[in-house]
């Protein structure tokens, strides 16, 4: 597993941040309207709303990112945007940050994790199941529509 330094986010690090989620949603589906809003202005959709986002960095290089964005709940947070650099992924990285944000999300005791995401991303599902989040009825206004599954960690 390579070492990585998690670090929160400045507006340095924005470009990475679109680029990293544009060339994992260009990947494995394509960028909505809603995506392309969130990704291109990250302060306004995530930051300025109380939420967060996190870099994984090694040797002064991005290799991946996740955010934390606010929900109707403000002890529920949605875990979103995680996108790993297509030669670093399988190294654990993911792993690294999704690790990042339960911690986070216990520091600042929040009830609960929360994602969207899609079953024919095997991988990832096998790895929030592993991590402790459960699947939850997704409701038919989903903001994504990629989505077909939603699931929870709990932490209260």
């Amino acid at each position: 597993m390579k070492a990585v330094d998690i670090i929160p986010y400045e507006s340095y690090y924005a470009r990475d941040f679109y680029k990293l989620n544009v060339e994992w949603l260009k990947t494995f589906f394509y960028v909505e309207p809603f995506d392309e809003d969130v990704l291109s202005n990250p302060e306004h959709y995530i930051l300025n709303k109380g939420g967060h986002i996190f870099f994984a960095k090694h040797d002064d290089v991005i290799l991946g990112t996740v955010a934390l964005m606010p929900t109707n709940d403000s002890l529920v947070f949605e875990l979103t945007k995680m996108a790993v650099l297509p030669n670093q992924r399988g190294q654990k990285i993911g792993q690294q940050l999704l690790q990042y944000c339960i911690d986070f999300a216990k520091s600042n005791s929040w009830n609960a994790l929360m994602l969207y995401s899609a079953r024919i991303l095997e991988n990832a599902i096998y790895l929030y199941r592993k991590y402790g989040f459960i699947e939850l009825p997704l409701e038919p206004d989903s903001p994504y529509k990629r989505s077909d599954i939603k699931m929870e960690l709990r932490l209260d």
